[in-house]
Order: structure tokens, then sequence, then C-alpha cells
């Protein structure tokens, strides 16, 4: 999912985390379900989003990816003032919203 929105003097792009290159940073706007539904539709919280959250990965929170590791590795952010490290497979889950 790849979303451009045009303003005077900035894009604003909403994407997965997985986009973001090393030293961007991004507002969370929502999480995707294993099942590709957004969160609210009526559904109960699933594993990761619970797990997510419980490390302070919550929509609102800006993010900073530190360090993408090579070969599919883990990505480092800086979340809350706070480091942590997340698989590539629960970062696409995250869908962030980037100033450029």
């Amino acid at each position: 999912m790849h979303l451009t929105v045009r303003s005077q003097k900035m894009d604003i792009v909403d994407q997965p985390l997985t986009q973001l290159r090393d030293g961007e940073s991004g507002v969370i706007l929502s999480f995707i379900s294993p099942q590709g539904n957004p969160p609210g539709s009526g559904q109960r919280k699933w594993g990761f989003q619970r797990r997510l959250e419980d490390m302070g990965i919550t929509p609102g929170t800006r993010v900073r990816v530190v360090k993408s590791a090579p070969f599919r590795g883990p990505i480092e952010l800086q979340v809350r003032g706070s480091r942590l490290a997340i698989g590539r497979g629960m970062a696409r889950k995250i869908l962030v919203r980037v100033e450029r």
C-alpha cells in the first residue's frame, strides 16, 4: 500500500514501515491484520498487535528507523526514547505516515 498526498510544501506518504530508510521517521497510523483487515472492524486484537503495543508501538507514536539489517534481517527502531528491533514480517504490517 502506497498513498501519496501532495501539499504545497511537502509530500505526505502512507506506507509500510519496511519502506522507510535508515534515519527516516514517521507516525504510526494503523496495523494490518494477518488476514489483511484493518483493526477496528469488529475483530479482537490479534497477537502481534498486542506484542507491538506492549513495546510501545501504538497508533499516533513517532518511530525512527535507526538501522535496517542487510539480507532481510530485523529493523532497529527508536520508539519513545527506547531502541528495539522487530522482524520485517511484523514491520510490513505497520502502516506509517511519512512527511517528505
